[in-house]
């Protein structure tokens, strides 16, 4: 039974999901990061213990949790040594064998969302995407999952992988598309706001439709007119010049094969 669980790393991802197991009953007793404002930060809102050297860390504890950048991870594996402890990642695009030569007890439970430290976020909204090296590894972690998910799914790592990369195109390429947006209002002496409310139409219409039969615009019918006079408009920024370019041809492509 898991009851005593240390988190290694303190940022955006494990701050919410230490929260949410917190808020689950379970005990978190030690948060590790690199530095020691970060540990503290997030070792009080949980009742942890902080800490900033892994000689330090906790070895009686009942699950590891590593919520470290991908590059990260082996060297603290590395350091620590955590010989068949039970370890788990919550990265998208780490393969669960990076805990191969360290531990015979190992997984991975990733929470499918962005997270930032100052917006609140309803983790049983959140899926879960778990894997296991060991069947009651996997019954753990389904457990535990389930405590603070209404959505937890078992996937393999080539399907983690695949579903990371996606989560990039949906999240991280379209938040950059509305930092855009937001440039060229900004220059113009307008409100980021103008657009808010499409982007809520554009994100609750995916709710409903795919986001091929939700696609408008002048790039599903390449309206060269437009397409040309947009292009224009952003002479005084060639990268976003090229972006436009590439990604209405990219739409236009897409929508020629719609059947």
């Amino acid at each position: 039974m898991i009851k005593k669980i240390v988190f290694i790393g303190a940022g955006n991802l494990a701050t919410h999901l230490a929260l949410a197991l917190k808020k689950s009953s379970f005990e978190i007793c030690q948060v590790y990061s690199r530095t020691q404002v970060s540990a503290e930060t997030l070792a009080k809102q949980v009742g942890a213990v902080s800490c900033c050297d892994y000689a330090k860390v906790n070895r009686e504890a009942d699950l590891y949790i590593f919520a470290l950048s991908d590059k990260a991870l082996p060297s603290a594996l590395e350091t620590l040594q955590l010989k068949d402890k039970f370890l788990v990642h919550t990265a998208g695009s780490l393969p669960m064998s990076v805990f191969d030569a360290y531990t015979s007890n190992y997984g991975v439970l990733y929470p499918l969302q962005t997270f930032s430290k100052a917006r609140q976020v309803d983790f049983s909204k959140i899926p879960i995407c778990i894997e296991a090296n060991k069947p009651e590894i996997e019954s753990d972690l389904m457990e535990i999952g389930k405590k603070i998910s209404n959505s937890v799914q078992l996937l393999s790592s080539k399907q983690r992988k695949q579903l990371h990369m996606a989560a990039v195109f949906t999240c991280n390429f379209t938040n950059h598309m509305y930092h855009i947006g937001q440039q060229l209002l900004t220059d113009e002496g307008l409100e980021f706001d103008l657009l808010k409310p499409l982007i809520m139409e554009t994100a609750e219409k995916v709710q409903e439709l795919s986001a091929k039969e939700a696609q408008t615009g002048p790039a599903v019918r390449f309206d060269e007119e437009i397409i040309k006079a947009h292009e224009e408009n952003l002479k005084m920024y060639p990268d976003f010049q090229k972006l436009y370019r590439f990604v209405s041809e990219s739409i236009h492509g897409m929508q020629k094969n719609k059947e």
